[in-house]
């Protein structure tokens, strides 16, 4: 542990027992959890980030629209501003204690807008904290399926479904809970989960050993996959490149696993020759990409290379004087048929 693990422990002990005894009041009934009119499908996480939810929000929504249901992602929105459009505020409850609803179109979250961009108008979105109030709102119009996006630690809504995911390449966080490590809640919590899936694995019976201690739910894996590689000019996505056809490139990003980004990257056949990697949700700035340019060209690269998720919080890199590519990706999830007629089979046995 070093210096600074040692400072923070304290804290992580107090947050520990915090966290554990709102769970437990929950529990018990001394908090309850409010009841939207539909089924609500969480996906979430037990650590901070980087475990590909976004790729299985997708899947999920994707699964859900080719079934003809009509969906609300329900999201938080981390780090984005509200930027409310007209039509958003007139329909807004007028107390901040009620939530709001923004249009995907008007947050500035990078997750939010990644969603949109994937989905378009074929899901709404309910962006802020109050995600109650949000899907209570956008199911007065007969919307009836909710998709709770980091929704495993939101237990203020009542679920139908909760699916956690388990980055294998760290899969506990260290065994350390917020702030010394990366755990939102003790391995315990797990207990709470109907499904489990560990991301970024095809098989791992030591993580599986571990999840078998604390929770019964149904095991599934599931991989990153390349969707495309792009060519980004100004600002503007196109190409679909192989990555035989690119070159040395230095990989720059922003998100919560950013080695796994370029295990990821090697594994898909792309040539990196070094990174540079940032806080999750980082918003570049003038100087960032001063640094990725001197970096990169050390390093003899050609081009650049980022995530979806980064193009944005990009600046002035757009038009930098190294070609900048992006990589799209989806989460491949193994016996994904048997996942959803479990989810499906759930839901139907609690009446939804």
């Amino acid at each position: 542990m070093t210096a600074t693990e040692a400072l923070l422990w304290p804290f992580s002990l107090l947050y520990g027992a915090a966290t554990h005894l709102r769970a437990r009041a929950y529990r018990k009934g001394l908090l309850k959890s409010k009841r939207l009119d539909g089924v609500v499908i969480s996906i979430g996480n037990l650590t901070v980030g980087g475990t590909g939810k976004t790729p299985i929000v997708l899947w999920a929504a994707e699964r859900l629209i080719a079934e003809g249901k009509n969906v609300v992602i329900l999201t938080r929105g981390y780090r984005g501003r509200s930027v409310m459009p007209r039509e958003a505020q007139m329909q807004s409850p007028s107390s901040s204690n009620t939530g709001e609803v923004q249009s995907a179109k008007a947050s500035t979250s990078d997750e939010v807008r990644l969603l949109q961009s994937r989905l378009g108008d074929r899901v709404q979105f309910g962006v802020g904290a109050n995600r109650y109030a949000n899907g209570k709102l956008l199911a007065a119009p007969g919307v009836n399926w909710f998709i709770l996006d980091d929704g495993f630690q939101h237990l203020q809504l009542e679920r139908d479904v909760d699916v956690v995911l388990i980055d294998a390449t760290k899969p506990f966080g260290g065994d350390r809970l917020l702030p010394t490590g990366r755990l939102r809640e003790r391995r315990s919590a797990l207990a709470r989960a109907d499904f489990i899936v560990i991301t970024r694995s095809e098989h791992n019976p030591a993580v599986e050993a571990a999840i078998r201690h604390e929770s019964e739910a149904p095991i599934f894996y599931a991989t990153t996959k390349l969707n495309a590689i792009f060519s980004v000019t100004d600002g503007q996505v196109s190409g679909h490149l192989p990555p035989s056809a690119i070159g040395k490139l230095f990989a720059f990003c922003a998100i919560g696993n950013p080695q796994a980004f370029v295990y990821d990257l090697r594994r898909w056949g792309v040539e990196i020759v070094g990174h540079k990697f940032f806080p999750d949700h980082h918003r570049f700035t003038a100087s960032d990409d001063r640094h990725i340019l001197q970096a990169a060209k050390a390093a003899g690269a050609a081009g650049l290379i980022c995530t979806e998720k980064d193009l944005y919080n990009l600046r002035p890199i757009r038009r930098a004087t190294l070609p900048l590519f992006c990589c799209s990706i989806s989460m491949q999830i193994d016996r994904e048929p048997e996942l959803w007629e479990q989810i499906q089979r759930l839901v139907k046995s609690k009446g939804q």
